[in-house]
C-alpha cells in the first residue's frame, strides 16, 4: 500500500463524514422549517375559530 492509497482512503472517510454531517444539519433545518409551518397553520386555524366564537358572543350580547 503507497502514500497515494493511504491519502485516498483518508480523503474518502473525511468526505463521508462531512457529508454525514452536513446531511443531519440539512435535515436538523427541514423538520424545524415544518414544524414552524405546521404551528402556524394550527394558530391560524385557532385564531379564526377564537375569533369566530367572540363574534357570536358579542352579537348575541
Amino acid at each position: 500500500m503507497n502514500t497515494r492509497t493511504l491519502w485516498s482512503i483518508v480523503g474518502v472517510i473525511v468526505a463521508i463524514v462531512i457529508a454525514w454531517f452536513l446531511v443531519n444539519i440539512l435535515f436538523s433545518v427541514l423538520a424545524f422549517i415544518f414544524k414552524i409551518v405546521i404551528v402556524a397553520v394550527v394558530a391560524i386555524v385557532v385564531f379564526f375559530i377564537l375569533r369566530s366564537l367572540f363574534t357570536r358572543r358579542s352579537d348575541a350580547g
